[in-house]
């Protein structure tokens, strides 16, 4: 590791003048099952004879740990601004597990005062006064993955609960945490434009502070890929679509990312961190991470299968493959998250976060402005509407 760690700060490709926010997110694979559209690195969980799932909870944190150990080297000194725990289903994990978890990491890594710490549950796992719990324990934001409150349209794509789960999850929720976000999906098997209006009612009838929608696509290597469902038409998606954007507003949530939707101060900030080309350690099985040195930006995956991962971690192993992103790639992979957002970003961003000059990306810009995609001036480009609708396109721009 000490070798590796000297080359990291060596003479390379770029030169950043400073590096940006840190994050840390920690991967918990495991799901009471797999969903037929889900490309995630999640494993169904084995399940004892009354139904609960059995999950090596302590291996596990123990290969976590001794994977977050292997990485303290790359990140000495830099302080922590949002923990988010994501999977898989992370609240299959007690409560006790969660608090471990935290205070294994805290004994370890500076956190900033007032560090964003995110669960992601799902209501087949809900048990009332868990999520209270988890909140004990120190989570400070919850996201809830709902989907559907649809009954029919949850059975299409194979959630493992219904409706009043769903709704029974928001609830306790709601009363635990400030901050909580429900996931939706739209453009689901045989949806109506009337099916997705029950359904935001049902989502924006609890005021929810954030709401992220996702639109259903089919992912390779997915039993949805191979065994495709009937899927509203892109006519109808756009309908959809319209449709979210124009009742989020009337209800006070802004749509700040092409799917995340906030009031106030509700954003959430680990993921504005990664749309901001900020860094991330990634643990866990399977887990990616971005981390920036002065002269260039390094990607890490870690062991996917989550056997061979705690046998890797536990052996001082955990990361499968590195590699320090190309100078000509930097431009693609900041637009692939920067235009994700409706205020994009300014120019001197750009250069913080990449090290490379604006006159990197003036010809790409220049297209994209012909076309109607973005808006620019001497300081900040942004997406426009159009440039949202079509935002493969405008980052496809940006390719080498």
């Amino acid at each position: 590791m000490a070798e590796s760690v000297i080359r990291l700060h060596r003479p390379g490709s770029v030169s950043l003048a400073a590096l940006p926010p840190l994050s840390l997110y920690v991967h918990l694979p495991w799901c009471l099952k797999k969903c037929p559209y889900c490309d995630f690195n999640s494993h169904q969980a084995t399940l004892s004879a009354a139904g609960k799932s059995e999950l090596p909870e302590a291996a596990y944190l123990d290969a976590v740990i001794a994977d977050l150990e292997q990485s303290l080297p790359l990140v000495w000194g830099r302080r922590v601004h949002s923990i988010f725990i994501g999977g898989g289903t992370p609240s299959l994990f007690s409560p006790a597990a969660i608090d471990r978890l935290l205070g294994d990491i805290r004994a370890r890594l500076p956190l900033e005062p007032g560090c964003e710490i995110t669960l992601e549950a799902n209501p087949g796992t809900f048990e009332r006064d868990r999520f209270r719990a988890f909140h004990a324990a120190g989570v400070t934001r919850l996201s809830i993955g709902v989907q559907s409150f649809d009954d029919e349209a949850l059975k299409a794509i194979g959630r493992v609960h219904d409706g009043a789960q769903a709704r029974a999850a928001v609830e306790e929720a709601r009363e635990v945490f400030d901050t909580f976000n429900i996931d939706l999906m739209y453009a689901l098997p045989g949806q109506t434009l009337t099916a997705l209006q029950a359904d935001l009612d049902a989502a924006l009838a609890y005021q929810p502070p954030h709401l992220s929608i996702y639109h259903l696509t089919l992912e390779p290597n997915t039993f949805f890929a191979t065994h495709p469902p009937p899927l509203p038409d892109d006519d109808l998606a756009s309908d959809m679509l319209d449709l979210i954007v124009e009742r989020t507003a009337a209800t006070g949530l802004q749509r700040y990312e092409v799917s995340a939707f906030a009031r106030g101060d509700h954003r959430c900030w680990h993921n504005l961190n990664y749309w901001q080309f900020g860094d991330y350690l990634g643990i866990g099985a399977g887990a990616h991470g971005k981390l920036s040195f002065p002269h260039r930006i390094l990607r890490q995956v870690k062991w996917r299968e989550p056997a061979a991962y705690m046998a890797k971690a536990m052996g001082g192993q955990a990361v499968s493959n590195e590699h320090d992103v190309a100078r000509d790639q930097l431009p693609f992979e900041f637009m692939l998250n920067a235009l994700r957002l409706k205020e994009g970003f300014t120019l001197q961003q750009f250069s913080d976060r990449t090290g490379l000059p604006a006159s990197a990306i003036a010809g790409p810009l220049q297209q994209a402005q012909a076309r109607g995609l973005v808006t620019a001036d001497a300081a900040r480009v942004q997406p426009t509407a159009r440039g949202f609708d079509f935002l493969s396109d405008l980052q496809a721009l940006f390719l080498p």
